[in-house]
């Protein structure tokens, strides 16, 4: 494997002094636990641990040197070689990481993409870093990893000769976007939508439309700012985009003044067909991901796409081959006594947005003969005052997507359960563990369930529990997309 970073280069980058006989560096890590050898391992100090603890545990491990503080380096250069940082701030290796970031930024010739938006930014994220791998060398950001040791480490960890670079930039708070959009200088910037996301710690959802459109900022000169037509915030978006460095802006929805506009969208169980117009050029493609919501990121996608210079038809026919990420509609089916049901799995993360979406996506999955579409829902955080009113809300959406059972997670989401009608309930518990016997015993041949609820609520275990109660069942992939016409 071909060294990510000379000793040289790191010292130069980052100010440091390596002490210790070198190793090659071919990755970079700030967990031991997924460390792999050659991993240039960073002690930062996160909000429980100090990540000097676990220098020696990372040497051990194999890493190619560890970024210490300059004052902690004695201490530790016999465990093996420690790149010694300076620095006065708060974490001098946070600070280190952040400068080997930009000058992984600064001395790669990539076109690069960066994404952010309240709904989807992680799956438009993957769609690109899909698409875009089938043309060059593309480096993307790992799960998410967008904030403020996410961006960084995942700069540092991208190849000189990387052809595209994908970034997610997420928020909780205003003004964490810009800092982050400045390390990643995209050449093109794309928001997915404006949703009341994380809505508690802003005072409106134009606040939140600002906080996003601080990504434009970030754009080198002359960039592309890529944004919703469709959202109600898109006129305050333009206005973000036009003060920026960008040179073009680039519009995608079913908007009639959409630069990339949706003429068409056909959505079947597991996949959509869309036509559409790219600048002026017709498109058809096969999404190999189902939902409306999917569907207009992938307008999304092909905007960048075509604004990133890359080959618009190759990535048109990629789309077909695109898989849901875990917990973000990945399809599973469940071998019962009496027969198969079919498992959604939408558990990473949910706002009101994402759970209507989630809901009508379920609606289009076709049931057996004795089939039900069960929803199982966990709280929904980060709303604020409005909390109550908003996971209340979802039951007309509910009623409209036809779900025949709603079980429920948490306090907050009881509103909800409260909200339906007695033929609709399933349970109501306080967590989600509390679910999985029910959920278990209820089901039967036909039925379709969907699992969605914020990380915390930690709904993914009632998916891993069906999963393995039901041992034979395999994620279902792409062969629904390659059988459509």
């Amino acid at each position: 494997m071909t060294d990510l970073w000379t000793p040289q280069a790191l010292e130069e980058a980052t100010g440091g002094t390596l002490v210790g006989a070198p190793r090659a560096v071919t990755g970079a890590s700030i967990d031991t636990r997924t460390l792999q050898p050659g991993d240039l391992f960073f002690a930062i100090r996160g909000d429980a641990r100090d990540g000097h603890d676990f220098v020696a545990d990372a040497l051990g491990r194999g890493a190619g040197a560890a970024v210490v503080a300059r004052d902690r380096a004695a201490a530790l250069r016999s465990h093996g070689p420690v790149l010694a940082v300076p620095g006065d701030g708060p974490d001098p290796v946070l600070d280190a990481m952040r400068a080997l970031g930009r000058a992984a930024r600064a001395r790669t010739g990539a076109s690069v993409v960066a994404v952010t938006g309240s709904v989807g930014k992680t799956g438009t994220k993957e769609a690109l870093r899909h698409v875009l791998g089938a043309q060059g060398a593309t480096h993307a950001s790992v799960a998410s990893y967008n904030n403020h040791w996410g961006v960084p480490l995942t700069l540092a960890r991208m190849p000189a000769e990387t052809r595209y670079g994908v970034f997610e930039v997420g928020m909780n708070h205003a003004h964490e976007i810009l800092p982050l959009t400045a390390q990643v200088r995209p050449d093109v910037a794309l928001i997915t939508t404006v949703e009341p996301v994380h809505i508690e710690h802003f005072p409106s959802l134009s606040a939140i439309a600002d906080a996003k459109g601080e990504i434009f900022f970030g754009l080198k000169p002359g960039g592309v700012a890529v944004i919703n037509r469709d959202n109600p915030n898109f006129s305050r978006l333009l206005a973000h985009a036009q003060a920026s460095p960008a040179g073009r802006v680039v519009s995608f929805g079913e908007h009639e003044g959409a630069d990339v506009r949706a003429l068409r969208i056909v959505l079947r169980p597991d996949l959509s067909v869309v036509d559409a117009v790219v600048m002026g050029q017709p498109v058809t493609y096969r999404l190999g991901t189902a939902g409306r919501h999917a569907a207009m990121n992938s307008l999304g996608v092909l905007a960048a796409v075509h604004s990133l210079g890359a080959d618009l038809a190759q990535a048109a026919l990629a789309l077909s081959r695109l898989s849901p990420p875990a917990g973000r509609g990945e399809r599973t089916a469940l071998r019962l006594a009496d027969g198969e049901a079919f498992l959604v799995d939408e558990s990473y993360n949910a706002n009101p947005a994402s759970v209507r979406a989630a809901l009508a996506t379920l609606a289009g999955i076709e049931t057996g003969p004795r089939g039900r579409r069960i929803a199982v829902l966990g709280d929904m955080l980060e709303l604020g005052p409005t909390s109550e009113d908003l996971h209340r809300g979802l039951a007309e959406a509910v009623e409209a997507a036809g779900i025949d059972l709603v079980f429920t997670a948490g306090t907050r989401m009881r509103h909800l359960f409260e909200a339906l009608p007695m033929s609709r309930r399933g349970i109501a518990a306080a967590e989600s563990g509390d679910l999985v016997e029910p959920l278990a015993k209820l089901l039967r041949a036909g039925d379709a369930v969907m699992v969605k609820g914020s990380n915390s609520i930690r709904m993914g275990r009632i998916v891993e529990a069906l999963k393995a109660r039901y041992a034979d069942a395999a994620p279902q992939r792409d062969s629904a997309a390659a059988a459509a016409p």
